[in-house]
């Protein structure tokens, strides 16, 4: 579990520096990783909130990578797929590319964290899976989370 939470707080560090756009030296991505690794913790606790009401917009340029991870667990799921690790490999491929094209800041930004951090452990629960039925159920939280992702953004 401590593997999982270091891998996943360089990848959350990675997203928060990628979307502020800066150009930073190894010793500094790996402070504000640590910073955001708590940052994370705290909010991934805490339920996504509307924009007064309304789906918070998220920047053209992710979109498509949000959408063909959500094409890729609904295809797995139509076509009872079996390939777990190669369907998390894929996802992963997926939301690295998301996180690189990420430019959001303020608000906007904080609620989609509050649905990435969770995503992101599934995904890296999936890889790391051996029992089917396990994989299954993760294949459906995923198939949730995407859903979930539908009710608060746009």
């Amino acid at each position: 579990m401590r593997k999982t939470t270091i891998i996943l707080s360089f990848a959350l560090g990675a997203f928060f520096i990628s979307c502020n756009n800066n150009a930073t030296s190894d010793k500094k991505v790996q402070t504000e990783a640590a910073t955001h690794e708590q940052h994370e913790h705290e909010e991934s606790s805490e339920a996504i909130e509307l924009n007064n009401g309304e789906k918070w917009k998220v920047n053209e340029e992710m979109k498509p990578y949000v959408t063909k991870g959500s094409e890729l667990v609904n295809t797995f799921i139509q076509n009872k797929g079996t390939d777990y690790k190669n369907l998390a490999e894929q996802l992963k491929s997926e939301n690295d590319q998301l996180i690189k094209s990420c430019t959001m800041g303020g608000k906007s930004h904080e609620e989609l964290h509050k649905w990435l951090h969770p995503h992101l452990e599934l995904v890296d629960k999936l890889k790391k899976t051996n029992d089917a039925k396990e994989a299954d159920e993760i294949v459906h939280q995923l198939e949730k989370s995407y859903q979930g992702y539908q009710n608060y953004f746009q």
